[in-house]
């Protein structure tokens, strides 16, 4: 049988296989050809063949992020924006500034801010005090809470007489009014209020997410939470418009927001394969179980929390609460299970975890088990038994490494459980001593960068990028190897793909990247500055900082 000249070489550099390093690869309609030393690969080279001289950078499987908001992204950055850690002055300067250039009728949108950061929980006098006719809704950092000023609360009609919405509370003064600071579902309800992106927007901030995911090397990704930002159909025809046009390089698995009483979400749910195209697989349904373990206490816990809530007494102020009852969220993952769609559960406290893994239990005794790997996602908190539990019955454990450094978020959340409970913060070491699948989310854009390096360090070092005095979490270290199988082959069994991505060897598909440093070489603190030069999906060059 006479080979074909391949359609692209990489000599000369580091490639990292399953075995170990080699020198150069070949591809040919997208696959990977060959893999071995320049002398091996180069004499394939035909007339038609782009050679591309590595000059000793090193190739490495493209990189997965199975948890990230694109379209949240995108937008965001056209909003008022709050550097992570902004004390309340800086907040408030930068909240005055924007409101001064905001046209009649808009409102002051973005975020992010923290309490920790602040120096107390803030209230709507505070935004009132600069910007008193223009509505202001502010997300936290986790996009759990967020804090409005008057002008918001009136014009979403909430008062005193407003009742807190189920799975949602409307932080109150002494005298029962709104002190501007909603949780979980309370913040969405006023966030209904406020002007929605049009479809233009979303297409554009979509483009640029992907672009910006492709820069550093991400080859595949999950939409975690379709919905949140411009309703679930904008959202949907967003990404299918994409796909159509080509611009959607990555391959791309949707998972639609669902809650039992959202007719939108269901429809989308329902119609997904209208949508599917190319390398977008609308195939995931997301489900919220809790919320964030912050000074807002609304992720869901097993023992009480450490610190108390101003003027909250009641079970969800000492442990936290779950959105769906058990027996809604049972029979809709037996139901999703049995169509077989993929579950992505937002579940941070350790009894949101056991109820994810309650309800994964349920569907795998009612169907049997298939081949959705249902996860749980964040998992900031899990029981030592719940992680035994989980590869019994094929759950996966989707985990946030970008927030494993000391950081506001992490101060907040050290406050609200105590040092006991946060000394097993994000347990990975334990997961991975289980034999449990393991695959990493970024939760972009509730961290400022989708940077994989930054999260692939701290997997190691548990310090901020670049090494620090202080750690969060650092008896779950892992090694470098493991946590660059959590962004690469990992993540591809967990998408069902490990049959053609996620390593370098022959047969596969040609999805690498090229990078400026072997991260095996340098000191582990140095790998966050790892930069990306090309970016290769089926044997496609996709971005490139090389010169043409």
């Amino acid at each position: 049988m006479t080979r074909s000249h391949p359609d692209l070489i990489l000599h000369s550099g580091q490639v990292k296989t399953p075995s170990g390093w080699s020198q150069a690869m070949s591809v040919t309609r997208g696959v990977i050809d060959r893999v071995g030393r320049d002398e091996d690969v180069l004499p394939d080279r035909g007339p038609g063949t782009q050679v591309i001289d590595l000059a000793g950078d090193v190739v490495l499987p493209g990189l997965h992020d199975l948890h990230v908001h694109p379209i949240y992204a995108g937008i965001r950055q056209r909003r008022c924006r709050i550097p992570q850690g902004s004390n309340l002055d800086e907040t408030l300067r930068i909240v005055k500034a924007y409101a001064e250039g905001v046209q009649p009728g808009e409102w002051v949108l973005g975020g992010q801010w923290d309490a920790y950061a602040l120096g107390c929980v803030p209230n709507r006098t505070m935004l009132d005090s600069v910007a008193p006719d223009v509505p202001v809704h502010l997300e936290d950092t986790s996009g759990h809470s967020s804090w409005a000023n008057s002008a918001a609360l009136a014009m979403a009609g909430i008062s005193a007489s407003t009742p807190d919405p189920e799975g949602g509370i409307f932080e109150r003064d002494a005298n029962g009014e709104p002190t501007g600071i909603q949780r979980e579902n309370a913040a969405y309800l006023l966030a209904e209020a406020a002007p929605k992106p049009t479809g233009t927007d979303v297409e554009s901030a979509l483009a640029w997410s992907l672009e910006e995911m492709l820069s550093f090397g991400i080859t595949s990704f999950t939409e975690a939470a379709l919905g949140f930002t411009a309703g679930s159909r904008t959202e949907m025809a967003a990404y299918a418009a994409l796909a159509r046009r080509g611009e959607l390089k990555q391959r791309v698995r949707v998972c639609t927001t669902w809650t039992p009483d959202d007719p939108e979400s269901n429809e989308v749910i329902e119609r997904r394969n209208f949508h599917a195209y190319g390398r977008l697989v609308p195939d995931g349904v997301k489900i919220f179980l809790d919320g964030v373990p912050t000074d807002g206490h609304t992720a869901a816990m097993l023992e009480p929390y450490a610190d108390t809530v101003e003027g909250r007494d009641d079970h969800a102020g000492r442990h936290g609460m779950l959105q769906i009852p058990a027996e809604v969220l049972n029979e809709a993952v037996i139901r999703f299970d049995r169509m077989g769609l993929t579950v992505k559960f937002h579940a941070a406290g350790d009894a949101a975890v056991r109820a994810a893994l309650d309800a994964i239990g349920a569907a795998r005794e009612r169907n049997g088990f298939g081949p959705q790997m249902h996860n749980v996602g964040h998992c900031t908190f899990v029981a030592k038994a719940d992680i035994e539990r989980a590869s019994r019955i094929g759950a996966t454990f989707e985990v946030s490494p970008y927030l494993w450094r000391p950081a506001p978020i992490c101060s907040d959340i050290a406050s609200a459980v105590g040092p006991e409970t946060v000394g097993r913060v994000w347990p990975i070491r334990e997961m991975l001593d289980a034999r449990a699948l393991v695959v990493p989310g970024s939760d972009w854009s509730v961290v400022p960068s989708v940077n994989p390096w930054a999260a692939i360090e701290s997997l190691v070092t548990r310090q901020e990028p670049g090494g620090s005095s202080e750690s969060f979490g650092e008896s779950q270290a892992i090694t470098l190897q493991e946590a660059l199988d959590i962004f690469t082959v990992n993540a591809a069994r967990q998408e069902g793909a490990v049959d053609r991505v996620g390593a370098i060897e022959p047969g596969l598909l040609a999805d690498v990247i090229v990078v400026d440093q072997n991260p095996f070489d340098v000191p582990i603190t140095r790998v966050h500055a790892t930069e990306v030069q090309l970016t290769i999906i089926e044997g496609e060059i996709v971005f490139s900082r090389r010169p043409a």
